[in-house]
C-alpha cells in the first residue's frame, strides 16, 4: 500500500477509537517492545533516574507568578508528584528556604476523591484574592473540570452551597466579581463549536444554575471559539467579548452596560491588549489606516478614547526591520517593556509615554546565545517592579528582581544538571530552496569541531512560535554528555523573525518549512558537523507533521527519527478532536483545490513500500485530546503492515504533553535519548 488515499479506504480507523480495547490492547503490545529494546538497561534506569532527580529537586527555581503581594506557584517534587498550589510574600521567597503557603495538595486531593487530577491552572479573584476557580483534568487532557476554591478556608465550595462549578469540558471561566463570572462551555447541543471549544459566552450569577445564566455573545460553529471577559483596572474598567474566526484571527469588542456591542476597527489578524488610557495593537500584516501604512509586526499605541471616539493617528513604538522581531511585551504601572529578538537572540527596552509622545532607552543588559525573559508585572498593585529570567543552552537559568530605573538583584540560580565544560553554542545560517537564509543554533564539545559526530536536529516550524535558546538538562545528559550534538532550528512557520515568517508559509507555501528543515540538515553535513548516516531529528506536535514529512520526503538526509504527539493524517486531521481550529494554518482538505497541496506532503497518504526509511520512533499519549492518538497509531500500523523499521509508545495518560507527571517526562525524556544513542552512536559497532 502506497499511502492511504482516502479516508474510505483507510484500513485502519478503528484505531482512531481512543479508548476501544482492541487499539488500547494493540498500543500495549507495541509498548511492550518498545520498553523491552530501550527502557530495561541500565544506561535507561540510570539516565531516567536522574532526569528524574533534577524534575523533583528543590534546587530548581519555584517560578512565581505575582498578584499585588502574594506570589503563587505550582510545585511538582519525588513527595509530591502531581503537585503543590501555595503562595508566600515577596520578602519570604526572596529568602533561600521561603516557607510557602500550601493551599491544595493535589496528591491528597486525588487520593481522596480516587481521582486521576493533573493540575490545570488556578484564575484567582482580585483584589481580595479570597477566591479562586481551579482547573484540573483527568490524566492531563484539554477538557478539564472547574471548581470553585476558598482560599481563606482551604476547601472547594459545594455546587449545593453555591460554588461555581463546571463538569469536565473545554471551557472559559473569568471572574468578574465574586458573585459573578463569565462562562463558555458545554451547555447541551449545537454549544460548542466545530473545534470543540466554546460558541457561547454568558453571564452566570451565583446561586442560579447554569442554565438559567445570560447569554451575553453568541459566535458559529464554524468559529473556533467565543469568550468574554472583565478588566477590572481601576477606574478603566471594560467588559469585552472575543470571537475567533479561525485560529488567527479574532474580532474583539466591549460590552456596554445596556449589552450592546461596541466593535474595535482593528484588522482581526493583530493582537489588540489596553492599560488604562492606552490601546496597542501589534499587528500581523501590514496596515494603511489614517494615511499611513504600517508594517506586519509593528505595534502601534494609541489614546483610546480617542480611538474610540474615531482618531487614528497612532504612534509606532515598535518598528521591525530585516533582522528584529518583537518577542513580547507587557506593563509596569507606568512603562511599556518590549523583548525583542535581534537574530534569534533577545534584546529588553523600557518606553514611557509623556505629554510630548513616547521616549524609550534599553532595559537591562542580555547575554548572547540566551533568552532573556520579562516576567511577573503587575501593573495594578506591583508598580514599576519586574522579575528577569535568562538561560542558555549550557547556562542554568537565573532569576531576578528589578524596578524600572533600578538595578537587577539575583534572586535564584539553578544549578547546573549535566557536565557543560567545554560545550559550546555557535548560530549558523542555511540557504532554503528559494533562497531564505534560516538560522540555526549548533551546541557541541569544542573537542568535537572538525570531526562528523552523532547531531540530533529539532523543529517546530508552525503557528508562529518562536523558539529561543534555553537550559535542558535532559538533553545534557542525555545528548551532550554522551558526545552528541543539539541543534535548534529556526525555520519558517515560527515568530522569530516576525509575523511573516510565519504568514509566508501557510498553507499552500507549507512546503517551505520542510524545505528550511531540509535545508540545515545538508548544511549540517556540508560544514562537516554531522553525516546523514549520524543525523537524527525529533519534533512533537506540528513538529510531528514535520517529522512525518522528512521521513516520508527527505528519507536520505536521516539516521533516525523520533515523532512526537503528531499530526500525520493530514485527510482527516481536521474531523480529529480539536483539528478544525487548524484550517487556517494548513488548508481544508475537503476542498480539492487545498487538498491539492495538503496532499503532497500528508505523511499518511505518502508513505511507500518500496521506499528506504530510517528507523522511527512515533510516540503519543491516549488523553491527547488536542492531537488525536489515531495520526500516531494509524502510522505506525501502516509502517508495519510496509514492513518499515519502526517503533511505537504511547502513554495512556499524559494529555498532549505526553506526561501527567515528572516520572512519566523523565521516562519520554530517557526514551528518545536512548533511542537516538542506540540508532546513531551504536549502529554498527
Amino acid at each position: 500500500m502506497a499511502g492511504v488515499e482516502q479516508s474510505v479506504n483507510d484500513p485502519y480507523l478503528w484505531l482512531e477509537e481512543v479508548t476501544d480495547e482492541r487499539a488500547l490492547d494493540w498500543a500495549r503490545a507495541h509498548n511492550d517492545v518498545v520498553v523491552a529494546r530501550f527502557a530495561a538497561s541500565e544506561r535507561f534506569t540510570d539516565l531516567e533516574g536522574r532526569i528524574l532527580d533534577m524534575l523533583d529537586t528543590d534546587a530548581k527555581i519555584a517560578y512565581p507568578s505575582r498578584r499585588g503581594r502574594w506570589l503563587y506557584n505550582y510545585w511538582r517534587d519525588a513527595a509530591h508528584p502531581r503537585g503543590l498550589w501555595r503562595r508566600t510574600t515577596f520578602a519570604e521567597y526572596a529568602k533561600d528556604a521561603p516557607d510557602w503557603d500550601v493551599l491544595i495538595d493535589l496528591d491528597a486531593l486525588a487520593t481522596a476523591e480516587d481521582e486521576n487530577w493533573v493540575w490545570g491552572g488556578a484564575g484567582v479573584l482580585r483584589p481580595e484574592q479570597s477566591r479562586a476557580l481551579i482547573s484540573m483534568s483527568r490524566g492531563g487532557a484539554d477538557a478539564k473540570v472547574v471548581r470553585e476554591f476558598d482560599i481563606e478556608t482551604r476547601e472547594f465550595i459545594d455546587p449545593a452551597d453555591g460554588g461555581f462549578h463546571l463538569p469536565e469540558a473545554k471551557s472559559d471561566l473569568r471572574w468578574i466579581d465574586i458573585d459573578t463570572v463569565y462562562v463558555g462551555t458545554d451547555f447541551g447541543p449545537d454549544s460548542l463549536t466545530d473545534s470543540g471549544y466554546p460558541r457561547i459566552a454568558k453571564r452566570w450569577r451565583r446561586g442560579t444554575p447554569l442554565t438559567e445564566a445570560e447569554t451575553v455573545f453568541e459566535g458559529t460553529a464554524d468559529d473556533v471559539a467565543v469568550s468574554a471577559g472583565y478588566d477590572r483596572t481601576p477606574g478603566y474598567e471594560r467588559h469585552f467579548v472575543g470571537r475567533s474566526t479561525d485560529f488567527f484571527n479574532e474580532e474583539v469588542y466591549l460590552l456596554e452596560d445596556d449589552g450592546s456591542l461596541r466593535y474595535l476597527d482593528v484588522p482581526t489578524d493583530a493582537s489588540e491588549s489596553w492599560y488604562k488610557d492606552w490601546l496597542l495593537i501589534l499587528l500581523k500584516s501590514a496596515w494603511e489606516v489614517g494615511g499611513t501604512n504600517y508594517p506586519a509586526g509593528a505595534l502601534l499605541a494609541i489614546d483610546f478614547e480617542k480611538f474610540l471616539s474615531g482618531a487614528r493617528e497612532f504612534e509606532a513604538v515598535f518598528t521591525p526591520d530585516a533582522r528584529t522581531s518583537l518577542h513580547g511585551y507587557g506593563w509596569t504601572e507606568n512603562h511599556l517593556l518590549l523583548i525583542t529578538l535581534e537574530d534569534v537572540q533577545t534584546k529588553l527596552y523600557v518606553l514611557t509615554p509623556g505629554p510630548d509622545g513616547w521616549t524609550g532607552q534599553p532595559l537591562a543588559d542580555a547575554p548572547p546565545m540566551a533568552t532573556t525573559s520579562v516576567m511577573n508585572l503587575d501593573p495594578l498593585e506591583g508598580g514599576d517592579e519586574f522579575m528577569l529570567t535568562t538561560s542558555g543552552f549550557t547556562n542554568p537559568a537565573t532569576l531576578l528582581a528589578s524596578a524600572v530605573g533600578g538595578q537587577a538583584e539575583k534572586l535564584k540560580q539553578e544549578p547546573g544538571f549535566f557536565d557543560a565544560s567545554g560545550i559550546e553554542t555557535e548560530q549558523f545560517f542555511a540557504k532554503s530552496d528559494d533562497g531564505t537564509m534560516v538560522p540555526y543554533f549548533v551546541i557541541r564539545h569544542r573537542d568535537r569541531k572538525g570531526t562528523p559526530g552523532p547531531t540530533v536536529m529539532s523543529g517546530y516550524g508552525g503557528f508562529e512560535v518562536s523558539r529561543t535558546p534555553a537550559y535542558s538538562g535532559a538533553s545534557g545528559m542525555g545528548w551532550l554528555e554522551r558526545g552528541g550534538t543539539w541543534v535548534m532550528t529556526n525555520i519558517r512557520g515560527g515568530g522569530e523573525y516576525g509575523p511573516e515568517w510565519h504568514t509566508s508559509v501557510q498553507k499552500a507555501n507549507r512546503h517551505k518549512v520542510y524545505e528550511d528543515f531540509a535545508a540545515i540538515a545538508k548544511d549540517l553535513v556540508a560544514r562537516g558537523i554531522t553525516t546523514a548516516e549520524q543525523l537524527g531529528a525529533v519534533g512533537g506536535s506540528n513538529g510531528g507533521l514535520l517529522m512525518g514529512v522528512m521521513l516520508t520526503r527527505y528519507p536520505e538526509l536521516f539516521g533516525a527519527i523520533v515523532c512526537q504527539v503528531p499530526l500525520l493524517d493530514m485527510k482527516r486531521y481536521h474531523l480529529l478532536l480539536a483539528g478544525a481550529s487548524w484550517v487556517a494554518e494548513y488548508g481544508d482538505p475537503d476542498k480539492p483545490e487545498e487538498w491539492e497541496y495538503i496532499s503532497k506532503y500528508s505523511p499518511y497518504q505518502n508513505t511507500d513500500a518500496d521506499a528506504v526509511y530510517p528507523p522511527i520512533l512515533l510516540t503519543t499519549s491516549t488523553r491527547d485530546d488536542r492531537v488525536h492518538p489515531g495520526h500516531a497509531r494509524k502510522m505506525a500500523a501502516l509502517l508495519e503492515e510496509q514492513g518499515h523499521t519502526f517503533w511505537y509508545h504511547e502513554n495512556i495518560e499524559g494529555g498532549h504533553g505526553g506526561a501527567a507527571d515528572n516520572k512519566q517526562s523523565a521516562f519520554q525524556a530517557g526514551l528518545i535519548y536512548e533511542f537516538f544513542t542506540q540508532m546513531l552512536m551504536e549502529r554498527g559497532e
